[in-house]
């Protein structure tokens, strides 16, 4: 264990993420209530390299739960990965009496703080990302509202796209990770969801997709494509020119990483928030704060780093069922359908044949006795002819019953 710390400092890294300043927040709160001083270090590691660092007090972090972003500011600083930079940062930390650092951000923010307890700085990590995709927990600051701005941006899209019957590509963010293109395709009924984990660059069964559910009657079509996928106008512009359809692209962007953090979003990143000072407390050190089976849990941030995740495969499954399974029952009794009213067309068709053959020969031995026979055989060819010709319209009636009949039927 480490020694226990006097002074915290905060800092946020790489993408902000709505709930980082509830985290920051409670950080604040928490270590002051336990006797601590407590330093804001703004633009990450960047700003703390500049040594842009700031006391903070209660009044800091007054109102800000229902902020978005982060008002400790943030910023990606490659230089950081410079074995002399990051002893400069330590330096810098210890010029300013901070012996314990939390730091929010994703696992390139968790390797600067590794690197920083390995200089003797007590460091706890907190995962702040919409990607959802840091292996050690199942919940990352931000993620919750992120995939819910998604999903009402999508709801407008799809009102649209329904008015003017158009197939829609809409892309959300997730350039390595598909969590939100996932949980907003199963929370929109999207027809199609493309994902960096699972996507296999198959446009024509997507295309085949969109024009077999608009045998079905269906107005139109919503595809979630995650951002790591991409091209989404390109994609629009070959399945417009494939189906005839018109369709759109339309990348919600940077709006999901802002907005008012959701009830979870401001509860969990204040849960973690006071899990880091309490491990900071304790003496802890080179720890990051996770969420599993229902608790908030910490682990060795290297042990974390060599954690790997993948899609939930029962959630994926749960996908392609929701969306499709009904639908492609559907398809197939209209294939069968099909061609069963083809193969009942042609039986039809070939005793019409048949049919017209054998009156075609009847009326011409008919109307040879009216032109050419005896008078009594031309009075009985007259009759023939009327009662034939009352005849045929009696079976075409009878055959349109029949063919409205089969189709009632099916």
């Amino acid at each position: 264990m480490a020694n226990k710390v006097k002074t915290i400092g905060v800092l946020t890294s790489g993408g902000d993420a709505p709930g980082m300043n509830a985290a920051i927040r409670s950080v604040v709160r928490t270590a002051l209530a336990a006797g601590l001083n407590v330093k804001g270090i703004k633009r990450g590691y960047a700003g703390l390299l500049d040594e842009d660092i700031v006391d903070m007090d209660t009044k800091s972090v007054a109102d800000i739960l229902q902020r978005g972003g982060t008002i400790l500011y943030t910023a990606r600083c490659l230089e950081f990965k410079e074995p002399e930079v990051q002893k400069r940062g330590a330096e810098i930390l210890r010029k300013h009496g901070i012996d314990g650092l939390v730091v929010i951000g994703g696992d390139g923010s968790f390797q600067g703080a590794s690197k920083l307890a390995a200089l003797g700085i007590n460091t706890v990590g907190l995962p702040g990302t919409i990607d959802l995709d840091i292996a050690c927990t199942e919940y990352t600051i931000g993620f919750d509202t992120a995939v819910n701005t998604a999903m009402e941006a999508i709801d407008k899209v799809r009102d649209t796209s329904t008015s003017h019957e158009r197939c829609s590509i809409i892309e959300v963010m997730g350039r390595q990770a598909g969590y939100i293109a996932l949980w907003c395709g199963i929370a929109n009924g999207a027809e199609d969801i493309l994902m960096v984990e699972k996507y296999d660059h198959d446009e024509q069964r997507i295309i085949n997709n969109i024009l077999d559910k608009k045998k079905l009657g269906k107005k139109h079509h919503i595809i979630i494509n995650a951002e790591g996928v991409g091209d989404s106008y390109g994609m629009a512009e070959r399945i417009e020119k494939a189906t005839g359809i018109e369709t759109r692209a339309t990348i919600i962007g940077h709006i999901q990483r802002g907005g008012s953090p959701t009830c979870k979003d401001r509860v969990y990143a204040s849960a973690m928030g006071a899990k880091a000072v309490d491990l900071l407390c304790e003496g802890a050190t080179n720890r990051v704060v996770g969420y599993r089976d229902g608790e908030f849990i910490d682990y060795d941030i290297q042990e974390a780093l060599q954690m790997t995740k993948g899609i939930d495969e029962y959630m994926y499954e749960i996908s392609k069922s929701y969306l499709s399974a009904t639908e492609e029952k559907l398809i197939l009794g209209y294939r069968q359908q099909y061609e069963k009213y083809i193969q009942h067309i042609e039986i039809e068709y070939q005793a019409l044949v048949n049919q017209i053959n054998e009156e075609v020969t009847m009326f011409k031995t008919l109307l040879a006795l009216v032109f050419d026979g005896p008078e009594n055989q031309k009075l009985e060819a007259s009759v023939a002819v009327a009662i034939s010709a009352g005849v045929q319209e009696e079976k075409l009636l009878k055959n349109r019953a029949e063919r409205d009949a089969f189709f009632i039927a099916e």
